[in-house]
């Protein structure tokens, strides 16, 4: 089966909300991993990505507008050992330090619900991704409600052991725009990846709705070991004051 253009899911859909790409780079030497985030309200879209213990983790553009931190700073990236864990809220600190005491992915997230944004809420998506001896296998979940049932929580497991060179998975918190914003549905979408690290990287940044997205990190992990390349892009600086648009540049990127 053909995977989904990428670039068609993006442009279609003016609000996917928060996604998580994973799968195998189309040369076949590199675990793909991608995060964005976009938002509809001042406080959501006023957040950058920062570089934080191999991971990222969401701050504010400008401080002094941020609201309410409860559901929009977390760390999405996280690093445990051959381990990298992405997540949409701050079920990655669940996923990290249940797998650091020895428990697995799918133990963390069963204690864990969608979040508690009524009317919306919006699922909790996750998913790592493994490197051992050469090979790469990854995960992936969405924790959402019954159809917005605020009593009634569904949780949905993916495994993917043999990731396929130029094939990935797209998993996004809604379907599309909508009040209240309806939850994604089915399993992750089958894409086609193409392309190096910065073909990729500005592939999903072109194509996310100029309107509403706000950050987006990708990283290539070599499955021999070497070191992993990541991008960055934030829509603003981060400041004390007024935010403003930040291009791509060589300093978003991290090695």
């Amino acid at each position: 089966m053909a995977g989904l253009d990428l670039t068609a899911l993006l442009t279609e859909n003016s609000y996917p909300g928060r996604g998580i790409v994973l799968g195998r780079s189309e040369d076949g030497k590199n675990a793909v991993i991608a995060y964005f985030i976009m938002g509809r309200s001042g406080n959501s879209r006023n957040r950058v990505f920062t570089p934080c213990d191999g991971g990222i983790i969401t701050e504010a553009a400008d401080p002094s507008k941020l609201v309410d931190p409860s559901l929009i700073i977390y760390a999405p990236v996280r690093v445990l050992g051959q381990r990298t864990i992405v997540t949409n809220g701050d079920q990655t600190d669940t996923i990290y330090d249940t797998m650091a005491d020895g428990g697995s992915f799918s133990r963390a997230l069963r204690t864990r619900t969608f979040e508690p944004d009524a009317p919306n809420f919006t699922p909790r998506i996750s998913g790592y991704v493994k490197i051992n001896s050469g090979k790469m296998r990854y995960r992936m979940s969405i924790l959402k409600s019954d159809e917005g049932n605020a009593e009634s929580v569904e949780r949905f497991f993916f495994e993917y052991p043999q990731p396929v060179a130029g094939e990935g998975r797209f998993l996004h918190t809604y379907r599309c725009d909508g009040d209240p914003i309806p939850s994604f549905a089915g399993e992750p979408e089958r894409v086609v990846l193409r392309g190096d690290i910065d073909s990729f990287a500005n592939q999903l940044w072109e194509n996310l709705n100029e309107e509403n997205k706000v950050s987006l990190f990708v990283r290539y992990l070599p499955l021999d070991g070497s070191e992993p390349e990541t991008r960055i892009i934030n829509k603003y600086e981060k400041t004390a004051g007024q935010t403003a648009e930040k291009p791509i540049k060589k300093a978003d990127i991290i090695r």
